[in-house]
């Protein structure tokens, strides 16, 4: 049988056994669609137990991905916590390709998986490690700190990685006056806000978040009178209209502890049905744009990776070994921090 010509089978008994999924995302999910998510749902839970398998995905995917099948879920940094500590021997990852890249590369002695590969991300496809080492010939001496946004070989290049969550302690973590930061221009200009040491800044964006711009962010406040949350990765008029900018991590810790009436995330859509989850009593305005990286990624495919044990994501040991140290340097200032 080919992957296309498989479908999983509807039983009557799918709803209820699914009910609390459904009640817990149902605002976010409507209710003609559970028809066709719960078969699928279904045959991967059946399926990930029988293959041992965890699945790990990003705060950008769908609800009946997030909330459906995946055992782990979070930003950028959490995954690479979770691929770094997991015990079991197939991970499959729900998000781009550097995502199962950092995977490999923390766990190279597990398969990991990508449901499609094309999954791919702007600011990692906006810089070579040619680059990496061009820019190093021009600011001798300077660190490299490299966005986890990038590919294997980019961070085997680079001194550390970071995510958006912890990019500011890990560029001081560096004990320099002046470091380049990479790629992603609007975070580097958010973290050179918020430190003395001196960047380096490439011109690398995130195709979702510079869509937006700070006229919309005015718009959104006075129409629906919302408190107004930003991605760092946003142009600098929209984080300057923001009440709090932060990491996708640190957006779920500012509803916590604010508890707003009503809120507008400035990101990528399916990070406000995801948190509507966890804060049914916000209401959430969603001035959002898709990632069609992140929407490649469906429940078939999904369950296409498990079946046919596709796509392995394999990274060259040189490079692998290399990279390993950036990452293994920005967890340990993870760890430093909740210490």
């Amino acid at each position: 049988m080919s992957a296309a010509d498989f479908l999983p089978r509807w039983s009557d008994d799918l709803e209820e056994r699914y009910s609390d999924l459904i009640a817990r995302v149902g605002d976010s999910v409507p209710c003609l669609e559970w028809p066709l998510h719960l078969p699928w749902i279904d045959a991967i839970q059946q399926l990930k137990r029988e293959r041992g398998a965890v699945i790990m995905a990003h705060s950008y995917q769908s609800p009946e991905i997030f909330h459906g099948v995946a055992d782990v879920t979070g930003d950028s940094l959490a995954l690479a916590q979770a691929a770094a500590r997991t015990d079991a021997e197939l991970i499959v990852i729900c998000g781009v390709h550097f995502m199962a890249e950092t995977a490999k590369i923390l766990a190279p002695d597990r398969t990991v998986l990508i449901p499609d590969l094309e999954a791919g991300c702007s600011l990692a496809s906006s810089i070579t490690a040619e680059d990496v080492r061009a820019l190093r010939a021009q600011h001798p001496g300077a660190p490299v700190v490299t966005y986890v946004n990038t590919s294997a070989a980019v961070k085997a290049e680079s001194d550390a990685c970071c995510t958006s969550a912890n990019a500011v302690q890990v560029v001081e973590a560096m004990g320099a006056d002046k470091v380049i930061f990479l790629p992603d221009k609007f975070l580097g200009s958010h973290v050179a806000s918020c430190t003395d040491v001196e960047l380096v800044l490439w011109n690398g964006r995130c195709e979702v978040h510079e869509r937006f711009t700070g006229q919309q962010v005015r718009h959104t406040r006075e129409r629906f009178e919302a408190r107004v949350v930003a991605h760092p990765e946003c142009p600098p008029d929209v984080l300057q209209e923001a009440d709090f900018v932060g990491s996708t991590t640190a957006m779920g810790a500012w509803l916590q502890k604010e508890q707003p009436h009503r809120v507008a995330l400035i990101t990528e859509c399916s990070m406000a049905d995801n948190l509507r989850a966890r804060f049914p009593e916000i209401e959430f305005v969603k001035p959002c744009n898709l990632c069609p990286h992140m929407k490649r990624i469906t429940l078939p495919n999904i369950h296409a990776c498990l079946r046919e044990l596709r796509h392995p994501v394999e990274v060259p040991a040189a490079t692998a070994a290399r990279a390993r140290i950036a990452l293994q340097r920005m967890l340990e200032v993870g760890r430093q921090d909740r210490a």
